[in-house]
C-alpha cells in the first residue's frame, strides 16, 4: 500500500456541484476512497467550514497527513483544487 493509499479524504460538498465531481474523479482516477460531507441546505455544516477554513463555499477536500496518520488533515479550499491534484502527480513521480 503506498503512502497515498493509507491517506484518508473527505470531500464538503453539494449535489450539482461541478468543482466537486472534478474532486471526486481525481480520487477515482487514483484508486483513492473518500467520506463525503454533504453541505446541501446544511448551514450548520457551512458555519464550521467557515470556522475551520474560512470559507462558506465547497468543495473543501480534507487530506490526512501522511507524516503524522493520527487525525490530523490539511485541508483544500476550492480556490487551491490545482494543489490538491498535484499530490498525485508528485505521488506519481515518485513511484516511478
Amino acid at each position: 500500500m503506498s503512502a497515498e493509499q493509507a491517506r484518508k479524504y473527505i470531500l464538503w460538498g453539494k449535489k450539482g456541484c461541478s468543482y466537486c465531481e472534478r474532486v471526486k474523479g481525481v480520487l477515482a482516477a487514483n484508486d483513492q476512497a473518500y467520506a463525503i460531507v454533504d453541505v446541501e441546505g446544511r448551514d450548520d455544516l457551512r458555519d464550521i467550514l467557515e470556522l475551520k477554513y474560512g470559507t462558506r463555499l465547497v468543495p473543501v477536500v480534507e487530506v490526512q497527513n501522511r507524516e503524522s496518520g493520527d487525525g490530523v488533515y490539511e485541508a483544500y479550499v476550492h480556490t487551491e483544487l490545482d494543489r490538491f491534484e498535484a499530490l498525485f502527480a508528485e505521488s506519481a513521480q515518485v513511484e516511478a
